[in-house]
């Protein structure tokens, strides 16, 4: 088992977690959730956006939800947000599509995760690569990244 740099990151500041290591060709989050038989809403996507100020934003939503673009912006006081190139996530972040987490990319952006976060005892985002998964509190996720919580996805 080879750790992740978040795995690292997570452990310098002593605080406790659990990993997942899983099929990586197993990328779609419905099937991550599935593969760590949980609750889809406990397993949360992070996602990499690009603001009109040209900031970048990092947002977390439930797997089987959709970021909602215009109310993510307004959760940043950003005019329009959009996602960022794939291609542009590996320099900005040092993560690979699949693989991006909140925890120990190359900078600290402000990051807001959808306010369903609070519901749970622990959640699960990516370990840092593709085929791996951290589960930890949100409380210690916020003694890591300054994450805000905001209503970001998208209404059925």
């Amino acid at each position: 088992m080879e750790k992740t740099n978040v795995m690292r990151t997570i452990e310098s500041k002593k605080l406790k977690y659990n990993y997942y290591f899983y099929d990586p060709e197993t990328v779609n989050g419905e099937e991550v959730a599935a593969v760590l038989n949980e609750n889809p809403d406990r397993v949360f996507k992070t996602l990499v956006t690009v603001g009109k100020s040209k900031k970048n934003y990092v947002f977390m939503v439930p797997v089987c939800e959709e970021l909602d673009l215009k109310k993510a912006a307004k959760a940043v006081g950003e005019k329009s947000i959009e996602m960022i190139k794939s291609k542009e996530l590996l320099p900005l972040t040092g993560y690979i599509h699949g693989g991006c987490s909140p925890v120990g990319m190359k900078k600290l952006f402000t990051t807001t995760a959808h306010t369903t976060i609070q519901d749970f005892d622990t959640v699960y985002f990516s370990g840092g690569k593709v085929g791996c998964q951290v589960e930890m509190s949100f409380e210690d996720l916020k003694k890591i990244v300054p994450v805000k919580t905001a209503d970001i996805i998208k209404a059925l």
